[in-house]
């Protein structure tokens, strides 16, 4: 929801978007990529992170020999194809196992894709090996958060410092500055944190002692602490938002997400202050939804976001299948073989 109430405004100034919506700015959807409602590369991205996750369970459960990272950089490939590009590189796999997510064409389509994570999958010599560029742009970040749902579920074979080191290997696929990657670990375990009823305060306390403990840290740490600042300041709202940056780059997208988070009266409230600002707002919308959402549920999403969202049938299966994974009894030793056939077409593991 986040994602798609910024898309219409994400190259505008907040006095355009005040001038175009009045002085509330935009609270409701408005017409972006030929409807109301419609998803950006934030969220498409995501749902391949997701998939590339559960492929990675479905693998360890049938076969072996990979890792969660490694299986889901030939998911951020297909996504990739979605975009009508191609890696200059040919790789090993069985395109004919393009899995479920990949049949929907909705997600063929081109919504602004950032043009780092483009170059990056494009020209990559080894899916599952980090970007050699220095970008720092907020696309890693920004795609995540199924990593901490997914381990929330794994709890007791994750650690924290795993999910840590998960997010941030997800995200240096594509982004190679440490602020680029370092941000989507953070986020991966506020996440976690988060839907295990821990405070959003004591998440980022927990976040930022393993921040410390990384090389290249200090972008993302006082991005952190200036949203917490800023959060209890009593400056208003789109004053201390623009203290906090405009969003492209990973750092100013995640301390104006958490800033959002910590001050929001409510889900919608919360949304409402990440999309209207300068800048990237369909990041900082999306990055802002997802601490919002597991921290109030889907029941708090207004109606007249949920109803028209795009492919909201698709995200809600995702969403099901990041808390039913565990419970699937699948493999080569399961009793029922049928089932492993059905979740291996559904998301076969390579």
């Amino acid at each position: 929801m986040g994602d798609a109430l910024g898309a219409p405004v994400e190259f505008m100034t907040r006095a355009q978007i005040q001038r175009d919506f009045g002085p509330d700015g935009i609270t409701r959807y408005a017409p972006a990529f030929g409807g109301l409602g419609r998803i950006t590369d934030d969220t498409q991205m995501t749902l391949f992170t997701a998939e590339g996750l559960l492929r990675g369970w479905v693998r360890g459960c049938v076969r072996a020999g990979s890792t969660y990272s490694g299986v889901t950089a030939y998911a951020y490939l297909r996504w990739l194809q979605t975009q009508g590009e191609q890696p200059t590189h040919r790789f090993e796999s069985d395109s004919k196992e393009t899995g479920w997510l990949f049949t929907h064409r909705e997600l063929h389509s081109r919504r602004a894709p950032g043009n780092t994570c483009l170059v990056a999958l494009r020209t990559t010599k080894s899916p599952g090996q980090p970007a050699t560029n220095d970008s720092k742009g907020c696309g890693g970040v920004m795609r995540v958060a199924p990593v901490g749902l997914l381990c929330w579920r794994l709890q007791h074979q994750q650690s924290i410092p795993d999910v840590f080191a998960l997010g941030t290997e997800l995200a240096a696929l594509t982004h190679g500055h440490p602020t680029g990657s370092l941000t989507a670990g953070v986020l991966a375990v506020l996440i976690l944190l988060l839907t295990d009823n821990v405070s959003l305060t004591g998440a980022l306390s927990r976040c930022k002692l393993m921040l410390r403990k990384q090389r290249g840290h200090e972008e993302t740490l006082r991005a952190i602490e200036q949203a917490e600042i800023l959060a209890v300041s009593g400056l208003p709202h789109d004053v201390a938002i623009a203290q906090l940056g405009q969003g492209w780059v990973a750092d100013e997208a995640l301390s104006i997400s958490i800033y959002c988070a910590l001050v929001a009266r409510s889900f919608e409230h919360g949304i409402i202050l990440a999309v209207n600002h300068d800048g990237d707002s369909d990041s900082t919308g999306s990055i802002a939804g997802n601490l919002l959402g597991v921290q109030h549920g889907v029941q708090a999403i207004p109606a007249h976001w949920l109803e028209p969202l795009e492919l909201r049938e698709v995200i809600t299966t995702v969403a099901e299948d990041l808390y039913a994974f565990k419970d699937w009894e699948i493999g080569e030793i399961a009793e029922d073989q049928t089932l492993t056939q059905i979740i291996w077409q559904k998301y076969p593991g390579n």
